[in-house]
């Protein structure tokens, strides 16, 4: 794969699709390890070089796979890149989120160590803290930067004014958020922000956390520890709704010769050149399938027929709980609704 694309501006140079690790530890139910880091070593020989990961990813253990996997490759030309802020409980709850300065330089250092490198390529807060302004918190990954600790500043789930008063500390390479024809309110206002501040889109979701896979049905019933079980899109009616959507969707990649989670991967890089989808592959079979994405060429027309497959403003429900559409910023401007997700 020679597929490259650019995190904005001032950031590196990327495969044209990156992979998500978080699923190999947490919040989607148990996974198997061994296969999880067969799967990153699969990724990264078939020529991806973005790695997503986060310090709170089962508390340090997806940090801890990453350094396994690290130990096979050259780091130079892998780009890490890492979220943080996130507090954990020990047993896997969430508290709440700090974005101070003495907390992101702790954060970063124990990072460092987990990860057992000498540098992050893009280290981002993985949610806006209310109580502390983005300007500091960019600030002290400002600070990081200069002192040869991290490459690159990025930003997760903010929405376009936060953007900006990022982007006037420090430039930033890219703002990773939630894209999928099943989420495109960024389409509004932030997408069209991030393009005149030169930062890219880092899309994780492209497949709605399995929705638009193709093989999500009413009868699969998601383990107790897995997240998708409170949110909304896939309970009730709403998951009636939105499984009739995909099967229009599965009408046009079955007619195009392609599976349903290649045209919707297929969608989002048709979006624009700045736009990397994060896929979430914890399996060589899903990664292979993924990969396939990368060969087709989509038409004006053929973005046009997707789009009228799965109508944005038909989506049913929220893409995460009350509680989670709370943490983000991404949402506060243009709403909750359920096309908003």
């Amino acid at each position: 794969m020679t597929q490259l694309r650019s995190l904005g501006s001032a950031g590196p140079e990327v495969s044209a699709l990156g992979l998500g690790l978080m699923s190999m530890s947490d919040f989607y139910g148990p996974a198997d390890r061994a296969e999880g880091v067969a799967t990153a070593h699969a990724a990264i020989e078939a020529g991806i070089t973005l790695l997503d990961t986060g310090d709170f990813y089962g508390s340090g253990h997806n940090e801890l796979l990453v350094r396994e996997v690290l130990q096979s490759h050259d780091r130079e030309q892998l780009t890490l890149s890492v979220k943080f802020g996130v507090l954990r409980d020990p047993a896997g709850g969430i508290l709440g989120v700090d974005n101070r300065p003495e907390a992101v330089k702790n954060s970063l250092a124990q990072t460092l160590q987990r990860l057992g490198t000498d540098y992050v390529d893009v280290y981002r807060p993985a949610r806006l803290d209310p109580a502390v302004p983005i300007e500091e918190t960019i600030g002290a990954i400002k600070e990081m930067v200069e002192a040869g600790y991290v490459r690159h500043i990025g930003l997760s789930e903010i929405g376009a004014e936060t953007l900006r008063r990022a982007s006037a500390v420090h430039p930033i390479a890219d703002l990773q958020i939630e894209y999928s024809l099943l989420s495109r309110s960024i389409e509004d206002e932030i997408l069209p922000t991030a393009r005149e501040l030169g930062t890219a889109v880092t899309a994780y979701g492209v497949l709605a956390r399995g929705l638009l896979s193709g093989r999500w049905n009413h009868q699969r019933a998601t383990a107790k520890d897995d997240g998708r079980s409170s949110f909304p899109r896939f309970s009730g009616e709403n998951l009636d709704r939105n499984l009739q959507l995909v099967a229009a969707l599965g009408k046009v990649a079955e007619a195009k010769g392609v599976t349903t989670s290649q045209l919707a991967i297929g969608w989002a890089m048709a979006q624009g050149a700045d736009i990397v989808p994060v896929v979430g592959s914890r399996r060589r079979d899903q990664l292979a399938e993924a990969l396939g994405a990368l060969s087709l060429e989509l038409t004006a027309e053929d973005v046009a027929e997707i789009e009228r497959a799965v109508p944005a403003e038909e989506v049913a429900g929220t893409r995460f709980d009350a509680e989670g559409m709370a943490m983000l910023d991404s949402e506060k401007k243009s709403g909750a609704s359920g096309q908003a997700g």
